[in-house]
């Protein structure tokens, strides 16, 4: 009998190389994002010219590719010249004026920051950025608390072109004039990856990650269907990680449908479990939505307000987009009426394995 002849000996791995399934890693060509590209890059181009560049803004949903194509941009900018300088700051993690100084003077090498002020430390920044050109990447640049940062750039830098990565279209409306008149904003949309676009950088990802034909097709063809559905490239990523653990815990030399089934399930409890871990803010606004959903947002902040929420309208908006990035809930964008362009809450639920 041939007990063991389908099962992974302890040395054996599905994976070549399990890092091409994180969504940073950097496959070339970055496939169906090269007209984004390419706009993208045209924006930059006078700076090798020693001109001003254009400024650019940059927009779409979670997980389809705005990240990876700009830093893939600011790679090629990296390999051609030494005379153009490339920025990139997440401002959910640095979304502080004195926070972005601290990180560009990291970026540039200046160590002398303690006891600084963030007037010292911009300064110093200008003084060796304006000896070059330069690009600056500012991502997810709604979750900045403040933007006098970019007022200082646009007044004080000379060469540069500023791309500013959202999700959201509308972000832009709300910065201060002063700011949005001087940046003069092109304007770039990512558009969520069709079924034949996903396929294609899944079984992309696929020849890189796996060894070859361990992957039966319909598990794939599950993973693809929730993928799309999504709208994330992300989720299907993550998705085939899960799957091919599956099969190497049951010593597997195959990743089948039932592999793929376990993955679904996985990220439906992740979801689920994540919203555990919310802040306690977002945990009201959240249970609010639930009893309330396909409500109006601004009436939704009416009902936070009455059931005792203290948060300023800014912080609770930045918060339901927030949920919305994490699949809590969905945004539908609305126009026409008197009432103008109005955005749309509603409560999303996790489908259960037999909805799929």
């Amino acid at each position: 009998m041939a007990l063991f002849k389908d099962m992974l000996s302890s040395d054996e791995s599905l994976f070549r190389n399990e890092q091409a399934l994180d969504f940073a890693f950097q496959p070339k060509p970055m496939k169906y994002r090269e007209v984004q590209q390419r706009h993208i890059a045209e924006c930059i181009k006078p700076l090798f010219q020693a001109r001003n560049g254009k400024n650019l803004f940059i927009y779409g949903v979670p997980g389809i590719g705005k990240t990876l194509a700009c830093n893939q941009v600011l790679g090629e900018i990296e390999e051609t010249t030494d005379e153009i300088v490339s920025v990139y700051i997440n401002c959910w993690h640095k979304n502080t004026t004195f926070k972005v100084y601290l990180e560009l003077c990291a970026i540039l090498g200046y160590r002398l920051t303690q006891n600084k002020g963030g007037d010292e430390l911009f300064k110093v920044i200008k003084e060796i950025l304006n000896k070059k050109a330069v690009v600056f990447v500012f991502d997810e640049v709604d979750k900045a608390e403040d933007f006098d940062f970019l007022y200082s750039i646009l007044e004080e830098v000379y060469k540069k072109s500023i791309l500013l990565i959202t999700n959201y279209k509308d972000w832009v409306l709300n910065l201060e004039e002063r700011i949005r008149s001087r940046l003069m904003l092109d304007q770039l949309e990512f558009k969520p990856y069709n079924l034949k676009e996903t396929e294609g950088i899944l079984r992309q990802r696929i020849e890189y990650a796996f060894v070859p034909d361990v992957l039966e097709d319909a598990a794939f063809q599950l993973i693809l269907k929730k993928a799309v559905e999504l709208e994330d490239i992300r989720a299907g990523l993550t998705m085939l990680r899960e799957a091919g653990l599956s099969a190497e815990n049951r010593s597997s030399r195959k990743i089948i449908e039932e592999d793929a089934k376990k993955a679904l399930e996985k990220l439906g409890e992740s979801n689920l479990q994540s919203s555990n871990e919310l802040e306690d803010d977002s945990k009201f606004i959240l249970g609010i939505i639930k009893n309330h959903s396909n409500i109006k947002m601004g009436d939704l902040f009416k009902l936070y307000q009455e059931k005792g929420g203290k948060t300023s309208y800014r912080s609770f908006f930045r918060r339901v987009n927030k949920l919305a990035d994490d699949k809590f809930v969905s945004l539908e964008k609305k126009g026409g009426g008197i009432e103008g362009n109005i955005t749309i809450v509603k409560y999303t639920t996790v489908k259960k394995l037999s909805e799929f």
